[in-house]
């Protein structure tokens, strides 16, 4: 058994990743900022933790993170403000990475996007840039860690049935949509794969079971 701590444990994708890794026997915090969302998460089999990670220094984050063996960040601001996403997707999300690495909890999943990159091509005036530069940022310095690190970048996320089949970088034509439920079962394969530490994974809805699609490429 495992144990394994997800940030953002109320959002879609956690919650439906928390009911897969408990269905296989992991054990799993979820930390959540509102204690009104604990049932929610207790109802995936998962154990709620409370963690205000927009405000939480690294050494209340490695707190709650010791005796973890992975970490799968997870949390966003939710878009439409951009100080707060600033605060959110890039600022907490770095502290969590150090505070990952001050709890020796080496193994670490960002979930993404598709596209992602100080090349993100988002133009500052659109509501989305605060967002693309905050990923653009945590996921460059969490390169830049000694962490066990893989990042996730699921294309546009769907609320369609997860078919556990997947395309692993796709083209750019074609669009990207991905379901939620196909994003949390490409967690939690990850979190089985060591291989993967040290991989970016694009992907999209496709034809490729998962474990196959993430086998490494020659």
């Amino acid at each position: 058994m495992t144990r394994i701590a997800i940030i953002g444990g109320h959002g879609k994708v956690a919650l439906l990743l928390s009911t897969i890794l408990t269905g296989e026997g992991h054990s799993v915090t979820s930390f959540i900022r509102n204690p009104d969302h604990s049932a929610d998460v207790a109802a995936t089999g998962a154990t709620p933790g409370i963690l205000d990670i927009e405000d939480a220094p690294t050494a209340a984050i490695a707190e709650a993170l010791q005796g973890h063996d992975a970490v799968v960040w997870s949390a966003g601001a939710g878009g439409g403000n951009p100080e707060r996403t600033y605060a959110v997707d890039r600022d907490a999300a770095i502290r969590s990475m150090d505070a990952a690495a001050q709890a020796g909890v080496n193994r670490y999943v960002m979930v993404s996007y598709l596209g992602a990159g100080r090349d993100h091509g988002v133009p500052e005036d659109n509501s989305f840039f605060a967002y693309a530069e905050s990923k653009a940022a945590a996921d460059e310095y969490l390169r830049g860690t000694g962490l066990d690190w893989t990042i996730l970048g699921p294309g546009t996320l769907t609320e369609k049935p997860g078919t556990g089949r997947i395309d692993v970088d796709p083209p750019k034509e074609g669009g990207g949509e991905t379901s939620r439920a196909n994003t949390a079962i490409v967690a939690a394969a990850v979190l089985d794969l060591p291989e993967t530490a040290g991989r970016t994974i694009g992907f999209r809805d496709g034809s490729l079971p998962v474990a196959a699609a993430l086998e490494p490429r020659a």
